[in-house]
């Protein structure tokens, strides 16, 4: 499911870093991997998949900073706030997410899935919710497919 409302705005805590998605927004989703945990202090992180040619970093753009773990989508975030913003793959960078929580009012998309919730923490169940569930990663799906 995309939704095409034209763009769509957001930003950090600080304000220092703004951004502009140009949509279709991919499939939203959660993931419960042990890096999104310890990235976002909780059990999950809810984030939509784009194509990078839709972001553009209207503010800040030399406040974003990336963390490379040794597997996986590095991930984008304002070096002076904190903010997660964005993730990209490495090996495709036209592959990224940009975090639910870092728009501006509704984005216009659910999160239609949950992925790695074998990793879910124990203090904090997975929700009887009725999305699917894959117990690994549920795959890359470019926006619109």
């Amino acid at each position: 499911m995309t939704i095409d409302q034209g763009i769509l705005s957001g930003g950090c805590l600080c304000g220092r870093v703004r951004f502009e998605v140009q949509e279709p927004l991919g499939p939203a989703g959660y993931c419960h991997c042990t890096r999104c945990q310890r990235r976002t202090g909780s059990g999950s992180s809810a984030q939509a998949r784009i194509d990078a040619s839709a972001l553009r970093v209207i503010e800040g753009d030399e406040h974003v900073r990336p963390y490379r773990p040794a597997k996986g989508f590095e991930k984008l975030f304002c070096a002076e706030c904190g903010s997660a913003l964005f993730s990209r793959n490495p090996e495709d960078p036209a592959q990224m997410s940009v975090r639910l929580g870092a728009f501006e009012g509704d984005p216009g998309v659910r999160p239609q899935f949950r992925q790695f919730v074998a990793y879910a923490p124990a203090w904090e169940p997975v929700p009887d919710d009725g999305l699917p569930r894959f117990a690994e990663s549920r795959g890359w799906t470019r926006p619109g497919g």
